[in-house]
């Protein structure tokens, strides 16, 4: 028996030198890293961010008027120009997150992304000074001349182009900003406040600057400078963000997350005669060191749904790559953090998917606004008039004012009364947003029945240039609305992807919160062609290509609320049945803990 102990000991001494080095290696990466990161490197982040936001909203705000005014399109061809753009914007950030998760991380992923994001901006900047790449002006809006082909695919590039910038962007700032904290749940639990509404907060505050002072320049003093101090400020943020560079803590790629899901998937069905014990988990692969790159927070544990996927981590003979090796094939073997991982992404679509229809109702509402506010009285004083474009400046305005209202007054009402630290779930949260948007379309159907009734009563139904005499500030309680809807739908949807997500795949889940814009504004462009196709037969159009007058705009709204209360219903009945994620935070100590436990199995044996 001592010859046992003694082996036993040998064993352990063994063990303990080999990995000493690397522990010791391990340690000294995690002080480095600790030292990086937190509040001090948010002006560069941000900063970069905020230049970007700025840029995109004064890029895009007025878009429809340049093309509408400028390059003289026809309203439902400029409405299905962005929109399919921005639908395009809106996917890229999948590649995006693909290529940032795979190998290149996030922070080279930013830059590369606001470098082509550039180009594209200095584009159409030069088309908008350049009189041979935009048609003949029409003030008056009656047959124009429209902007030729190659005019047009000036335009396209330049769209093009911001739009795969765009998605190097968009997945990775917010994931690389919240990767400076800890955002364990027992970290953010103790925090007095949410990064994910301190985030949203900074770019409405550059929503707000490019609302007023790049749409006014737009208006008044010309589309050249217009779009020439964008690209400026976002070349600046480019600068920024990477003068912080030594600041940054850089998350390492742990590979494909994409790979890693087909691989379970192929694992399970090749797997799918074997019986799996019942209520029995111990009997599935784990392997902390495999694991390791894309477990640094947390690993996920064994949920009992989706059970069919769990054969992934069933142990056969064949798994392994050799007899005399224990590396696991992983297209026949996969531990349960990686099935986890695929259950989760399965878990989480149903919710992410609501989204999709919540955007379809708006992807248009901010066309055909900017299209209404321009034939209203829009002065605030004889000499001054608020730029059609500026109207969003009030949902802007409305995120401005109610988030922190949210953060110091809503969550600690919320918490006395469900004991939540967040107040409410995000789930909740996301709730109320969607109930909050169906009021705001309600809302944007009244005012254009006002809105028609009197230019019907000055007869000026046929005068689509001629300004109708009602006040441009009757379209202010649907933007008060969306904007409400934004503080609880826009923040509650970012923070339950980045929260519900596998944390190797957070870049992913990022990029999912744009493809829903991206298939929401994709099936919004479809419901406006069919509306605009179908309705125009009866011959009372609903949307006219030119005088909104004459058209029946009030009856797409009615249509939007109803898709929206449909859309309400699955959702509530989705966020009902849904599963929190189940995760093993990891602490300092785990590594001695599981040295003691293999301590305390050795003991019997040591002691007899």
């Amino acid at each position: 028996m001592h010859i046992c102990c003694n082996t036993v000991y040998n064993i352990m001494e063994k063990k303990m030198s080999e990995n000493g080095d690397e522990e010791e290696k391990k340690q000294d990466e995690a002080v480095q890293l600790k030292q990086l990161g937190g509040v001090r490197t948010m002006p560069f982040i941000l900063a970069n961010e905020v230049c970007d936001r700025f840029a995109a909203s004064g890029f895009h705000a007025n878009m429809i008027t340049y093309l509408t005014q400028v390059l003289n399109l026809p309203l439902v061809e400029a409405s299905n120009t962005l929109t399919n753009f921005a639908g395009t914007s809106s996917f890229t950030p999948l590649i995006g997150a693909f290529i940032a998760d795979s190998f290149a991380g996030r922070f080279w992923t930013i830059i590369a992304g606001s470098i082509i994001y550039i180009l594209g901006m200095i584009t159409i900047t030069i088309s908008a000074t350049m009189p041979d790449l935009r048609p003949p002006p029409c003030p008056t809006q009656e047959n124009c001349t429209a902007a030729r082909t190659t005019q047009l695919w000036v335009l396209y590039t330049a769209l093009l182009l911001t739009s795969l910038g765009t998605g190097g962007i968009r997945p990775c700032v917010v994931t690389f900003a919240a990767d400076q904290f800890e955002m364990t749940k027992s970290k953010t639990e103790s925090r007095s406040w949410n990064f994910f509404n301190w985030y949203y907060f900074c770019m409405a505050v550059a929503s707000l600057l490019a609302l007023t002072i790049v749409v006014y320049i737009q208006d008044n003093v010309g589309w050249g400078w217009g779009l020439g101090i964008p690209t400026i400020a976002m070349a600046l943020s480019l600068v920024v963000f990477v003068l912080g560079s030594s600041l940054y803590k850089k998350v390492k790629p742990g590979g494909s997350p994409f790979v890693r899901v087909t691989q379970v998937i192929v694992a399970a069905v090749r797997k799918r005669k074997i019986v799996l014990p019942p209520n029995d988990s111990t009997a599935l692969y784990r392997n902390k060191e495999l694991d390791a790159n894309i477990s640094t927070n947390g690993r996920l544990l064994h949920s009992n749904q989706f059970k069919y996927l769990d054969r992934a981590a069933m142990v056969s003979q064949s798994d392994m790559k050799d007899r005399s090796s224990n590396e696991p094939n992983l297209w026949r073997l996969a531990t349960v953090h990686r099935v986890e991982e695929l259950k989760t992404i399965i878990r989480m679509l149903p919710i992410w998917a609501a989204a999709i229809l919540l955007v379809a109702s708006h992807s248009h509402i901010g066309s055909f606004t900017i299209v209404q506010a321009r034939s209203m009285d829009r002065h605030l004083s004889p000499e001054f008039q608020i730029p059609p474009a500026t109207m969003p400046i009030f949902t802007t305005l409305t995120v401005l004012t109610f988030l922190p209202l949210y953060e110091r007054l809503f969550v600690p009402f919320a918490r006395s009364f469900t004991k939540n630290p967040a107040g409410i779930t995000c789930l909740q949260r996301m709730g109320i947003g969607f109930g909050i948007s169906i009021f705001a379309t309600v809302a944007s159907a009244l005012v254009e029945i006002r809105r028609k009734s009197v230019a019907r009563d000055f007869n000026l139904l046929d005068k689509p240039a001629e300004i109708i005499p009602i006040s441009v500030f009757w379209l202010v309680p649907q933007y008060f609305l969306h904007g409400l809807a934004e503080v609880f739908m826009a923040v509650g949807h970012l923070e339950f992807l980045y929260d519900q997500s596998p944390e190797s795949m957070r870049s992913t889940a990022a990029a999912l919160y744009w493809i829903a814009i991206a298939m929401g504004s994709y099936v919004s462009t479809l419901v406006v062609s069919l509306v605009h196709k179908y309705s125009g037969e009866s011959g009372g159009n609903w949307l006219p290509d030119r005088n909104l007058n004459r058209g029946r705009l009030e009856n797409y709204y009615w249509l939007v609320t109803g898709l929206q209360v449909v859309n309400f219903f699955y959702y509530v009945t989705c966020a009902w049945f849904y599963k929190y994620k189940p995760v093993c935070e990891l602490r300092e100590d785990d590594d001695e803990e599981e040295e003691a436990a293999i301590v305390d199995k050795m003991k019997p044996l040591l002691d007899a």
